[in-house]
């Protein structure tokens, strides 16, 4: 991950004594952009919250290998023992979208400590857990920490880097949010045989310490705060809302299977009617510029068209990255660890891929990328629909590699050209914006494939059909309503423009 950001190093001078320290103050911006360089602070800045987002992210994918020993070990069912993962993803839903207000009232500096001393705090909570409720409790905590970092990240780099070098640095972003996940599942089941599944939070908490105390001598604020208090009742809406939403769409999968415990339509139900008064808060509060998300930034239509291609290509990522695996051990038949196997080289094509693709967009903006990477998504969404019980192993690993550089290809511009039309103050509004439709899109998407897929599978083994064929239909007719919908994009990809800051500092480098 740090060879990327360490590539611009070339870009990097040391200031005259006469600007600010290293970390950067908010009058050190224009200064940045005019002088078209990077301080050394802000390279550090920048290169800790890298680190920092990709430690925090590859937690979250550990816990997928694990789950069965700690299963094993706390003696909790299959159905108890997914809370590790679904109290997880709810509180990300639920904090997600209080961020920009976080982000604004405490600074930079105050931000990153919180969300590194969260995220320490619950994994040696977890590690040390004498049971499952704690066990929970300390993944509520990480959530926590997690939630706050890559909108910190998004926000910090738009506010210190250069208009026209935000894509070699955005690219990063991609690294970490495709490859920390794809080696999750790789560290976890490399750690769980010599030290048991408290090993895989014993790792990753010293790591965790050392970016808190590296947080400590080197980040300084890079933006203004504001006075403004948190709102209670927008807080409480929130909960309710997005908590709900996630809850409900993740129900979904489960009822199909007839595995969901509580009816998934009345948290989706409450959830979406809570959005509502959520929303008609939000624009109540915007008078006085004190809202916990700002909404005002879906006046810009680039803001608009991105979250909509990002809404969309979340459900495709997600729904393939649940379904693929299930039917490739289920109905093709692949050991777990061939499984892994297959899907990693994909994450690591996605992960290199998005700096090279950052550079690219520096030069050509996004829609030159934007329209044939859509549609290359569209075409390995729609390979997948052919899968059956004697598809190569070749095909899948060609198809799953080819989605993976798609998706690089449309994430790294869309996060650019997404915030670079905003204000500087409403960078962290829509960075947590952003991010909180990554989680409801991932949500939905996982449902919408599940759904689908069990739907299917149960009418064809009625039919007559062999499970394993049944569930390879499901599987196919899920991928093909995924790539119909994934061509949406393709459209959707035409609207999107270079943010004129781009075109102004791309020009004059």
């Amino acid at each position: 991950m740090s060879t990327e950001v360490l590539d611009t190093s070339d870009q990097l001078n040391d200031r005259p004594s006469t600007q600010s320290p290293p970390g950067g103050t908010p009058s050190e911006a224009p200064a940045l952009a005019r002088a078209d360089k990077l301080a050394p602070g802000h390279f550090r800045v920048i290169a800790l919250l890298m680190a920092s987002a990709f430690t925090v992210i590859l937690n979250e994918t550990t816990m997928s290998v694990a789950l069965p020993p700690i299963m094993d070990d706390l003696g909790v069912t299959a159905t108890t023992g997914q809370w590790l993962t679904t109290a997880f993803m709810l509180t990300m839903a639920v904090v997600i979208p209080a961020t920009g207000f976080l982000i604004n009232r405490l600074g930079t500096r105050g931000a990153y400590l919180l969300a590194m001393a969260l995220f320490t705090l619950g994994t040696g909570l977890a590690m040390i857990a004498p049971g499952f409720a704690i066990l929970v409790t300390g993944r509520v905590v990480q959530a926590t920490g997690t939630a706050i970092m890559m909108p910190l990240l998004m926000t910090t780099i738009m506010t210190i880097v250069p208009p026209h070098m935000r894509g070699r640095i955005m690219g990063n972003v991609t690294l970490v949010i495709a490859l920390a996940p794809a080696l999750g599942p790789t560290l976890s089941g490399a750690v769980l045989e010599p030290l048991g599944w408290r090993g895989v939070f014993g790792v990753v908490l010293p790591i965790s310490a050392l970016a808190l105390i590296a947080g400590i001598l080197w980040i300084r604020d890079v933006s203004d705060k504001d006075e403004h208090h948190l709102d209670p009742l927008s807080l409480l809406l929130a909960l309710v809302a997005f908590g709900g939403m996630v809850w409900g769409l993740s129900g979904l999968g489960e009822a199909a299977q007839h595995a969901a415990p509580v009816n998934p339509w009345i948290p989706l139900g409450v959830g979406l009617a809570v959005l509502g008064l959520f929303i008609w808060r939000q624009i109540a509060r915007q008078r006085t510029d004190s809202a916990l998300l700002d909404l005002r930034t879906f006046l810009e239509p680039n803001f608009r068209v991105a979250v909509g291609i990002m809404a969309i290509s979340m459900m495709a990522m997600f729904g393939t990255m649940i379904v693929l695996p299930l039917v490739l051990q289920e109905a093709v038949g692949l050991a777990p660890l061939v499984v892994g196997l297959i899907m990693l080289p994909g994450g690591v094509a996605m992960g290199v891929l998005g700096p090279v693709i950052g550079r690219l967009y520096d030069r050509v903006g996004p829609r030159p990328i934007m329209i044939p990477a859509t549609a290359v998504v569209t075409v390995a969404i729609g390979m997948f629909a052919f899968i059956s019980t004697t598809t190569s192993v070749f095909y899948i690993l060609g198809a799953h590699i080819l989605l993976m550089i798609g998706l690089a290809s449309v994430f790294t511009p869309l996060f650019s050209a997404a915030l670079g039309v905003l204000k500087p103050h409403q960078y962290s509004h829509g960075s947590a914006t952003i991010n909180t439709v990554q989680q409801v899109a991932g949500a939905a998407g996982t449902a919408l494939f599940i759904a689908i897929m069990t739907i299917r599978s149960q009418s064809l083994v009625e039919s007559g059909e062999s499970a394993t064929h049944a569930m390879a239909g499901g599987a196919g007719l899920a991928f093909g309503i995924g790539a119909i919908v994934m061509a949406l994009t393709i459209g959707l990809a035409t609207l999107i423009k270079r943010p004129e800051t781009d075109g102004e500092f791309a020009g004059g480098h």
